[in-house]
């Protein structure tokens, strides 16, 4: 029998209490009990502890982050090859004014941390130390003197103000100002107008040469001291570009000091990963979904010919796309969208195993972090019903991710955001509001507050303050325990289906607002001419053609309400209605219309559609168009593709023959005629 892992819950000498028999349920690896160990020092006086459990050859879990790097390092004095893992019972829930009654808390933040998260994918950047200093004034010159010898410099100067040449020319200086700028780290590249080199008699100040607009300048670091408006949309995530007030010394001795060390090779995580095949921005020249390309605040995302490009080495992982993306092409990887619903259910889960009730999710990033820890040492703590859960954005939050927690039994979810909101935010708060709109459709109470809201503050008492005064009112069902499979869309749907099987709202159909990823395409049949231009647009096979009969068929749960369907269709009768159906019909194929096939007058095989033969027929034929009159020309139309080949062959029908051409006349013609 496989020996249980093992893991270590200390008191840090007597600061918070320990409930052993609600932290132990948390303890489980693989569907087994660990074996649970109580310490009061385990970093100090009881570090033997630690190193006996290492010889067991077994998984650890510290239940400490502080001394995480005490720990590793002893593991590795050790040689142990095991899983050693570390998760934060103090500070998120210990160290609390509710500390005593925080042991199902503890158990659930045990399990939760024991879900494996899959590695980050990474994307390599090289940046060789070509530098371009874009500058107004003396301070571009100095800052290009001090990098000089580490990095290969070009000053470019706005002409702005008189500047006094160089002693020697060490580094390369030019006049001209950067009309636009596109790259990262290692691969910008700078359109300049007004480039002009500075004259070799420049006495006490620069003069310039001739100018021209539109020259290139490539490098692989931009430093931008100019004082003027960013190259980049939300410059201070761009990778490679530093930009700096030059009235502000210690802002430019600070971008200076960066652009020291980006020389070499780096990793940044790949943030986002990205299905061209799934995505329903365009086709076939139409646009449709352009909510990813709406909410980018960095420019990574750009319009391409049948979906959008999505630049990873721009990325700088808000992941305002992935939250709003209707089909799934773009999805989050840090960590990637079921590793996170993974977690979330085990924290849930385990907390409801625990006994205990009432949960408030808590989801935060770094800025969260900090809050909450300074809330632990200096007030409060956190409620014990509380439970954070850290993710790399709180801007990465898709619909199914809020839907599925209440699923999971949270009373509330709560996201803690900066006291000024930060880009590509609004996909969060859309999705928040989804939820909100889901749960009120299927008369979940919400007792004065809010299910699904943010708190925005910087002020850890705020926060305090606020997770204080949400109602102690759970859900009216017991929470569900499906695990989230397949992607971010299928897991919404059971999200869904389960919320509605809890409030026996089993056939609901509730109303969503514009932008929501789900609704009907409602067809105009009566208009509709099966011309199926709607099936060959449709990324996600809501709409589809039968290959047996003339039919157009409609898929609700595959509909994302795109609008391709609706700018494609030539008669257009198709109109978008978002709205969420969690009846099982939804999942069902249900055709729209169909018509009777034509037969071809020769073999009687079946093809195309009767009504649209007929139409086509008499129209050309009241239309007197030359090439129609007579008559056998229209005839092939009523043949299949096999027999109209046979048919325009045997009968010698030439479908480029036409009435005579009239005669050519001349100059002389038309004086002649005239005379």
């Amino acid at each position: 029998m496989t020996q249980p892992a093992i893991t270590f819950a200390c008191t840090c000498e007597d600061s918070m209490t320990l409930d052993g028999r609600a932290i132990s349920r948390g303890c489980a690896r693989g569907g087994e009990t660990a074996s649970l160990r109580l310490a009061e020092q385990l970093c100090l006086s009881q570090l033997d502890r630690f190193r006996a459990a290492l010889a067991e050859d077994v998984p650890v879990t510290v239940a400490c982050t502080a001394q995480a790097p005490l720990f590793s390092e002893v593991a590795e004095d050790a040689g142990f090859t095991r899983p050693l893992s570390f998760v934060n019972i103090r500070e998120t829930a210990g160290w609390s004014d509710e500390g005593r009654a925080a042991g199902p808390k503890m158990a659930a933040l045990i399990a939760a941390a024991a879900v494996p998260m899959p590695p980050t994918p990474l994307v390599p950047l090289k940046s060789e130390g070509v530098t371009l200093v874009l500058g107004r004034d003396e301070v571009a010159l100095r800052a290009a003197e001090r990098l000089a010898g580490t990095l290969d410099v070009t000053v470019l100067l706005t002409g702005a103000e008189a500047v006094a040449p160089l002693r020697s020319a060490e580094f390369p200086v030019a006049r001209g100002r950067a009309r636009a700028a596109t790259g990262w780290l290692g691969a910008f590249e700078v359109v300049v107008d007004g480039h002009a080199l500075p004259r070799p008699s420049s006495r006490s100040a620069y003069e310039w040469g001739p100018r021209r607009d539109g020259a290139v300048s490539q490098c692989d670091v931009l430093l931008d001291l100019t004082g003027g408006a960013a190259l980049f949309p939300a410059s201070e995530v761009r990778q490679g570009y530093l930009r700096a007030d030059p009235a502000d010394a210690a802002a430019v001795e600070a971008a200076i000091a960066q652009a020291r060390d980006l020389v070499g090779e780096f990793d940044k995580p790949r943030f986002v990963t990205f299905e061209a095949g799934l995505c329903a921005h365009s086709r076939n020249r139409r646009t449709a979904c352009t909510r990813c390309l709406d909410l980018c605040p960095t420019g990574a995302i750009t319009p391409g010919r049948d979906s959008v490009v999505i630049s990873a080495e721009i990325c700088a992982g808000c992941g305002a796309c992935a939250a709003v993306c209707p089909t799934g092409a773009a999805s989050y990887a840090l960590p990637s969208s079921d590793s996170l619903l993974r977690r979330l259910r085990a924290l849930l889960l385990t907390y409801r195993e625990a006994e205990g009730t009432s949960p408030v999710v808590l989801v935060h990033d770094a800025h969260g972090e900090a809050l909450i820890e300074a809330l632990a040492r200096a007030g409060e703590g956190l409620p014990a019903r509380v439970l954070p859960l850290r993710v790399n954005e709180v801007s990465q939050l898709d619909l199914a991710f809020f839907l599925s927690g209440f699923a999971w039994g949270a009373a509330q979810i709560r996201v803690l955001m900066h006291g000024r909101r930060a880009h590509g935010t609004e996909g969060v708060f859309r999705n928040l509001g989804f939820s909100e709109q889901v749960l009120a459709g299927l008369g979940v109470p919400d007792h004065g507050a809010p299910r699904a809201a943010a708190i925005e503050t910087d002020d850890p008492f705020t926060l305090g303050e606020a997770l204080r005064a949400l109602p102690r009112r759970g859900l009216p069902f017991p929470p569900a325990t499906f695990v989230a499979l397949g992607a971010g869309r299928e897991v919404l749907r059971q999200a869904g289906r389960a919320l509605a099987e809890g409030m026996q709202r089993r056939d609901a159909v509730l109303p969503m607002p514009a932008l929501a990823p789900f609704g009907e395409a409602r067809v105009e049949v009566a208009g509709c001419t099966l011309c199926l231009a709607c099936t060959m647009v449709c990324p996600t096979g809501a709409f589809t053609a039968n290959p047996e009969t003339p039919q157009l068929r409609f898929l609700e749960d595959a509909c994302v309400q795109c609008g391709l369907c609706a700018t494609t269709c030539p008669e257009k009768v198709i109109t978008l209605e978002p709205r969420l159906n969690l009846a099982p019909d939804a999942a069902r194929m249900r055709v729209v219309k169909e018509e009777a096939p034509f037969c071809c007058d020769n073999c009687a095989k079946p093809f195309g559609v009767k009504s649209q033969i007929d139409r086509v027929s008499r129209k050309l034929t009241e239309s007197g168009h030359w090439m129609f009159r007579d008559g056998r020309q229209l005839a092939l139309l009523r043949l299949c593709e096999d027999c109209r080949a046979f048919a325009a062959t045997d009968g010698a029908v030439d479908p480029y023959a036409g009435p005579a051409r009239p005669v050519a006349k001349t100059t002389e013609d038309w004086l002649r005629e005239r005379e």
